[in-house]
């Protein structure tokens, strides 16, 4: 089992504790890029996909994503897996 698969089971769970590193490398392996919107954006992110955009704040000074953030790119991932079927 590969390690996107292993963290997409670990984020399908709905876990209460999700690295930003995790995250970052799942939606970089499902094809989305990172932007972060240049020197003034701060902690703000996004990642993009076609018509599919993800705004994070990255966390600081913990690693985890807040619950929101989780259940965000959750359904996102849902999202974009539903309209490949």
């Amino acid at each position: 089992m590969s390690k996107l698969e292993k963290l997409l089971i670990k984020l399908d769970r709905n876990p209460r504790n999700f690295d930003f590193k995790d995250a970052e490398t799942v939606l970089k392996e499902l094809g989305y890029k990172l932007d972060n919107k240049g020197k003034t954006s701060g902690s703000r992110i996004i990642f993009v996909k076609e018509n599919s955009r993800i705004i994070l704040h990255k966390p600081h000074p913990r690693k985890e994503l807040l619950t929101y953030q989780i259940k965000q790119i959750r359904n996102q991932i849902k999202g974009m897996i539903d309209n490949d079927e």
